[in-house]
């Protein structure tokens, strides 16, 4: 049997996941089973399942697999329960409906001995089978998300989505993977590329599979918890370029406007675009403070290792100096209103039909900006004040 070897001695572990999988489980099995043997290496397949209430376990462990039970339902669940089983320096991955073919594992392992850590099946630049998949995940879903995942993490890969592929073991559990459901792919993936790993592809083949009834796949679902997880690995591009994108804008349009009317090629800008400009630039404030404390966030909780522009941040802006920004701004903005204040008094409590919009507009922008400053270097100081490890 292909587990049979001693912990030291493995080699391969072929690790799938199963929830009633009871028509293809023995299958696969079975052909992962006759690949290790082919490849003429110590291997095992490891099976994990994930609560089946027909008799998949029972087929698993007749074709030859060891069997790990997971109760916990996920995609992700399974597969890390099955990681920390599975025994070989090198682990394939892929799904128990039969899409994917483990009758040949070369075109993983090859790679892998050749120093690569994390080889991706990609079914986009191999061959995809008549009914196979459906046409909105071929066309719409998985280029959207693969395309996402390459623009927010460099990648560098064809198909984001493929279930079948190989690492070494020891790069991948350095990663701390922690997600339980379908977005479990994708965190392997992007997390590989934040961290350096070396990412190949080979093309493979996918079947249209024997399993009967509906797919485990919810598409929609399933597609914006992939999504939702890479924005919320990503706060710069979440939060951080938006939130400059709006301030910058916003404040152009304060500066712009606030001597008065303003014509562009016969386009009036008057205080209504000040007014915008307000609201921009206050939005785009706090969108970016919240990206900040994402950053924090995501190095308190494991996410990053390590954050160059969080360094800077810190060291240039303490808490002192975030007070006194904020203080000036704050101390500005009620200047102008104090002084719009006083003007009122002395012309008995009217202007005289005279507008002050513009001045208290930039007054009420620099105010909120000030106080936004101030509670926000408190909560830096806090977020960044060093703890000793629990």
């Amino acid at each position: 049997m292909p587990h049979a070897a001693t912990d030291s001695e493995l080699d391969v572990s072929v690790v799938i996941p199963c929830l009633d999988e009871a028509a293809t489980i023995g299958t696969c099995v079975a052909k992962a089973v006759g690949a290790i043997a082919r490849l003429n290496v110590p291997g095992e397949v490891v099976v994990v399942d994930n609560g089946s209430t027909d008799d998949s376990v029972a087929r698993a462990t007749a074709a030859g697999a060891r069997i790990v039970h997971e109760p916990r339902r996920g995609y992700g669940q399974a597969y890390l329960a099955g990681l920390a089983a599975a025994r070989g320096r090198f682990i394939i991955m892929g799904d128990a409906d039969d899409t994917y073919d483990f009758s040949d594992l070369s075109g993983f392992i090859a790679p892998l001995r050749d120093g690569w850590d994390l080889v991706m099946g990609t079914r986009i630049r191999g061959r995809i089978e008549a009914g196979a998949m459906p046409w909105h995940h071929r066309w719409i879903g998985v280029p959207i998300l693969t395309a996402v995942l390459n623009l927010l993490f460099r990648a560098r890969i064809s198909d984001a989505h493929c279930g079948m592929r190989g690492f070494r073991a020891e790069s991948i559990r350095a990663l701390g993977l922690r997600t339980t459901g379908m977005e479990f792919a994708s965190e392997m993936i992007l997390q590989s590329a934040r961290r350096g790993l070396r990412i190949t592809e080979v093309p493979i083949t996918l079947h249209r599979g024997g399993r009967p009834g509906k797919p485990h796949l919810r598409s929609f679902r399933d597609g914006w918890r992939h999504l939702k997880m890479m924005f919320m690995l990503s706060p710069t591009y979440l939060f951080l370029l938006p939130g400059a994108l709006l301030l910058g804008i916003g404040m152009l349009l304060v500066v712009a406007t606030a001597g008065g009317p303003l014509f562009v090629r016969g386009v009036l800008f008057d205080y209504h675009w000040m007014i915008l400009g307000c609201l921009l630039a206050v939005l785009g404030s706090s969108v970016m403070h919240f990206g900040f404390f994402a950053r924090i966030f995501a190095l308190a909780e494991g996410f990053e290792t390590h954050d160059l522009l969080l360094v800077r941040l810190f060291r240039s802006l303490t808490l002192e100096r975030g007070l006194i920004l904020g203080t000036l701004l704050a101390v500005a903005g009620l200047a102008i209103n104090v002084g719009i204040l006083v003007e009122w008094i002395r012309k008995d409590f009217s202007f005289g039909g005279e507008v002050r919009i513009r001045p208290a507009l930039a007054a009420l922008t620099l105010t909120v900006l000030g106080v936004q400053i101030i509670f926000a270097s408190f909560f830096y100081s806090i977020l960044g004040t060093e703890r000793r490890p629990r």
